[in-house]
């Protein structure tokens, strides 16, 4: 096996380990919710990451350039509205639904490289795009019998689900760019500034949102919230963003989405252990088409 075979293969290992770090996130900022409003945490979560990461910022300030500085800040936009809608979704929605809902950024990825690329969709997007569709709307169903689900298909939608398809679709235009973007411009500086720019803007947004009666700011440090942090700061945005920035490019953004399609299931097992979180019958098939869709987007030609 030749050394570019075996870069491959270990980039697919830590991408999955990343991968299994994500799919706990759901269940801890669930928790977290409780002492903390949603942006006032993204941005405390993202300024610990960016502080532990300036020691890093003086010893490679050579990378920094007026092109790498925007690719980053660009990367921070995506990454922070990304964020922001899965992590207020996750006040209105179960942790589970919201792990197999963010993963329908894995079928968006190869839909948007085809735009981007002018080229028509391949059979297995358009197949994987129908199957999540449904399975979103039988995830979002109520009841655990036919006649329940049918009167109740999709009634369940709530505005929790909604924001975290919105974010979806911000994750899955933050992966290709990443592709782009990693390749073309120093580790350093692309590291640290999408994680600089998430916390920036986050804490923006909480007092806008707090001045517009929107949301109110609330952060009571309790030891729940502590834990919160340190998993999210260190483990699931410092050291992922770290494998994602020097992984990912080591693989097609195609073959990357589809390890990220098996965050939902790290996430259900996660939610189950940590939050007591089940599925009813019709929700758990609604998983199902989602999981099929996401592998057979990147399986099909």
């Amino acid at each position: 096996m030749n050394k570019e075979k075996i870069q491959h293969y270990k980039s697919e290992l830590i991408l999955i380990f990343a991968t299994m770090l994500w799919g706990g996130t759901f269940a801890v900022v669930k928790s977290s919710m409780k002492d903390s409003s949603p942006m006032i945490f993204i941005g405390w979560r993202f300024l610990i990451a960016s502080i532990v990461l300036v020691p890093f910022v003086f010893k490679f300030k050579n990378e920094f350039n007026k092109r790498s500085l925007f690719a980053g800040g660009l990367l921070g936009l995506f990454y922070f509205l990304g964020f922001a809608t899965q992590t207020i979704g996750l006040k209105y929605t179960l942790a589970t639904k919201s792990a197999f809902i963010t993963a329908v950024s894995v079928v968006l990825v190869p839909l948007m490289q085809t735009t981007i690329e002018k080229r028509p969709p391949k059979k297995g997007a358009v197949i994987g795009t129908i199957l999540v569709f449904i399975g979103v709307l039988f995830l979002s169903s109520g009841g655990n019998n036919i006649i329940a689900f049918l009167s109740d298909l999709g009634s369940n939608f709530n505005i929790g689900d909604f924001l975290t398809l919105l974010c979806a679709f911000f994750f899955a235009l933050y992966i290709v760019y990443l592709d782009r973007a990693s390749s073309s411009h120093g580790f350093w500086v692309i590291l640290f500034m999408q994680i600089a720019v998430t916390s920036i803007f986050s804490f923006i947004f909480a007092y806008l949102l707090d001045a517009a009666s929107l949301e109110t700011i609330k952060f009571n440090l309790t030891a729940n919230l502590i834990y919160g942090l340190i998993y999210t700061a260190f483990f699931t945005t410092l050291l992922t963003t770290i494998i994602l920035t020097k992984y990912q490019k080591n693989i097609s953004p195609t073959k990357a989405a589809l390890i990220y399609s098996l965050e939902p299931l790290f996430a259900s097992l996660f939610a189950y252990f940590l939050l007591g979180e089940t599925l009813g019958f019709f929700a758990l098939i609604g998983a199902t088409f989602i999981l099929i869709g996401l592998i057979i987007s990147e399986t099909i030609n």
